[in-house]
């Protein structure tokens, strides 16, 4: 246990790093987060030497614990400076919540009047929670054998670390990656016509899928082509998988049954919207595939940028964008969603099953990455699924209970626990703004929101008092 205290200090003490680096840098808000960096640093660095002399061995019942307790902590810590800056405690919450989690919904308006040192706060929040999910997703959710979670073995651990031979070049090497991405498509934003702050903050928010900007028009602030195309390729770079990426390097081979299927399956949907947005509104094809590539490509990644309210394109597209919602991008990506992997995988033991049924003395194995579906991976992917739903309804079902609206309630506990941004609807669409909501129901939210980017089985298995007897 005082491994997992003396972690969540150390994220305590880096965080409070962090914060002085912004005071030094942006001198309007210095105040309120050198206030912020001296309090929440006292306090990491007292927990930290508090427990460093009884550090036990770390079993993978302390990995569930510690997954869930240092994004919390790492959710609240970050919210300190908002609410001395100004904030009420319930907005500040859910906004570094939201950033944390890169999921972009946002209380905040009038952002070109917002400081700096804000805007950049948020956008850094959406950088560490970025990278700090696939970590996760990479070392521990597999070893935790959530959600079907271990298979993704497969796509790491058995093809890169083997080239890079510890697990630490492993991690160095996705990190530079992440990292390199996001100078390139800050790079690109700086040549398209973006100055030089909203390159970066822009490429830090795009890279992580999160799609906070600085701007209250959101990407739609931006109307160059040039601009809008290039933040729809690095909004999918974000949403493809970092071990992918790292098997391209290493083994020069860009084989991947999860990317093949997501990148289809996006450019099959955006043919589609793009033929009926042309057809029925009478737009220009080139203009259509523009602007339906970057919403749909900013959804499914759940990054939540947005270049105009689509949701006037016609009550078809309304609905489109709600059922995309839930997808996600790549297991191993900052994406957040279901993920590729697990809707492969359900749809072909789905079609296994069925036939099955028809063909009762026939033997089907449902296989990933040419290798056979263990029963309790596909149990996992079930049971994530079922917890997804749950969540979802259980979530919406309290929305409305604090005076929310059906479709408001159904469409923002969906993106919260997605960890898309907008919704659907004039309140949480790509035109609206949390702001309005009750404190009440930001507070749900911000635990939907937390849910979602810990995927449910890995919060919810600390619910349990069997969990707590074995901890014992």
């Amino acid at each position: 246990m005082n491994v997992v205290i003396f972690v969540n200090g150390a994220v305590m003490l880096f965080t409070a790093l962090l914060m002085a680096v912004n005071a030094l840098l942006f001198a309007e808000t210095a105040p309120s987060f050198s206030a912020a960096a001296a309090l929440l640093g006292s306090i990491g660095a007292f927990t930290m030497i508090a427990t460093r002399g009884a550090l036990g061995g770390f079993e993978r019942l302390h990995g569930f614990l510690l997954t869930a307790s240092v994004w919390l902590t790492a959710g609240l810590s970050a919210a300190l400076p908002l609410w001395l800056w100004g904030m009420s405690p319930a907005d500040a919450v859910f906004e570094a919540m939201s950033g944390i989690t890169t999921t972009g919904s946002t209380v905040m308006s009038g952002l070109e009047q917002t400081p700096r040192g804000i805007l950049f706060w948020r956008a850094l929040l959406q950088l560490l929670g970025g990278v700090g999910f696939v970590v996760t997703a990479m070392a521990l959710l597999p070893m935790l054998q959530v959600g079907g979670m271990q298979l993704f073995r497969t796509e790491s651990s058995d093809k890169g670390e083997k080239e890079l031979r510890t697990a630490a070049g492993y991690a160095l090497a996705t990190l530079g990656i992440y990292l390199g991405l996001v100078a390139l498509a800050a790079a690109t934003y700086w040549l398209g016509g973006m100055i030089p702050f909203d390159a970066i903050t822009h490429a830090m928010t795009t890279l992580s899928t999160g799609g906070y900007s600085n701007y209250d028009a959101s990407f739609g602030h931006f109307t160059s082509p040039f601009l809008q195309w290039s933040g729809t390729l690095f909004m999918l770079a974000g949403g493809l998988p970092f071990a992918w990426y790292i098997r391209i390097y290493t083994r020069r081979t860009f084989q991947s049954e999860q990317v093949r299927a997501f990148l289809v399956s996006v450019g099959a949907v955006i043919v589609v919207m793009t033929l009926w947005l042309s057809l029925s509104n009478e737009v220009p094809l080139g203009e259509a595939l523009r602007r339906v590539a970057f919403n749909v490509v900013s959804v499914v990644t759940t990054t939540g940028y947005a270049t105009e309210d689509y949701l006037t394109w016609g009550p078809v597209f309304a609905v489109a964008f709600f059922l995309l919602t839930p997808v996600g991008g790549c297991t191993g990506s900052t994406a957040g969603g279901a993920k590729a992997m697990r809707w492969l995988i359900l749809m072909r033991a789905v079609r296994d099953r069925v036939r099955a049924i028809h063909m009762p003395h026939g033997v089907f194995v449902t296989r990933y990455e040419g290798r056979p579906v263990s029963d309790d991976v596909l149990a996992g992917v079930v049971s994530f699924f079922y917890f997804y739903v749950l969540t979802v309804g259980v979530i919406a079902v309290a929305l409305d209970f604090l005076g929310l609206d059906t479709l408001t309630a159904l469409s923002a506990s969906l993106t919260a626990v997605a960890n898309v941004g907008p919704g659907v609807g004039d309140v949480v669409g790509p035109a609206g703004n949390f702001a309005t909501l009750p404190d009440s129901a930001k507070s749900v939210l911000v635990f939907a929101m937390y849910a979602g980017r810990l995927e449910m089985l890995t919060l919810f298995v600390l619910f349990t008092p069997t969990y707590w007897r074995a901890l014992a």
